[in-house]
């Protein structure tokens, strides 16, 4: 089972986005698929249209130590969504777990009766306590890029957050860069992507995500890409990024 956190801390830059459309495509595939809402703005939740009053969540598997399995609805074939739940803002403010409070995703993964091939993350646009959970959970993580220098700069943070995780932890999780919201008639757009390229070889991912208004809107209507438009192509560019996953296709 492949545990994948869709990270990065500097907001806007298309994780959410990313998580719904390419968990979607890969259940289209025939995979099983769990994605979990981390995020306590609850978008990812919103995007699959099963925002609900009152629903159980991640907050209450983290808070309560509810089952995952209890916490999970089916919201595509193949493809079942823990939402945030109401409370996962006050995760943050929870004291009193010492050294076990960063590992209670991973606790609640591993204790999950589901048989998936994947479990996608969506990660807040923070490097707070629940970004922490998630970069323990996960043995991947994929980092969205934008095509414009914040987000470059932005990089450059996070990679810095994970090389002291992993000196700390003594462990290594594999990194995937995707390059998203791209505008290959931009000049600073196709900078970024080389610099990219350049100072991250061998992690960035051969497809680019292309800027797409179907990808804005979609979310509003509570659908992926490919309920929204699947012939559009923000749906063709997340089929081949989920076979850029599944094979490991880099740009060299």
């Amino acid at each position: 089972m492949r545990i994948i956190a869709v990270i990065n801390q500097k907001g806007g830059v298309g994780k959410t986005t990313t998580t719904m459309n390419l968990s979607h495509a890969l259940a289209q595939q025939g995979y099983r698929v769990l994605v979990i809402d981390l995020d306590p703005q609850a978008n990812l939740t919103v995007g699959f249209g099963a925002m609900q009053k009152s629903q159980p969540g991640i907050a209450d598997v983290l808070i309560d130590s509810l089952s995952a399995d209890d916490a999970a609805i089916d919201v595509r074939p193949n493809l079942a969504l823990i939402p945030a739940g109401d409370r996962l803002g006050e995760f943050e403010y929870l004291r009193g777990k010492g050294a076990q409070y960063g590992f209670l995703l991973q606790k609640s993964i591993r204790d999950y009766q589901g048989e998936k091939d994947y479990i996608l993350i969506d990660c807040p646009p923070t490097s707070g306590i629940l970004g922490m959970n998630a970069l323990l959970a996960a043995n991947e993580v994929i980092i969205p890029v934008a095509g414009d220098y914040f987000s470059l700069h932005g990089l450059s943070r996070q990679m810095l957050i994970f090389d002291y995780v992993e000196s700390t932890l003594h462990r290594q999780t594999k990194k995937w860069l995707v390059m998203t919201r791209y505008n290959e008639r931009r000049k600073l757009a196709r900078e970024v992507r080389e610099n990219v390229v350049h100072y991250f070889p061998n992690r960035v991912l051969q497809t680019s995500i292309r800027e797409t208004v179907a990808l804005a809107e979609s979310p509003a209507y509570g659908k992926t890409i490919f309920d929204y438009r699947k012939k559009n192509r923000g749906a063709d560019d997340y089929r081949h990024l989920a076979d850029d996953i599944i094979g490991g296709r880099v740009t060299n």
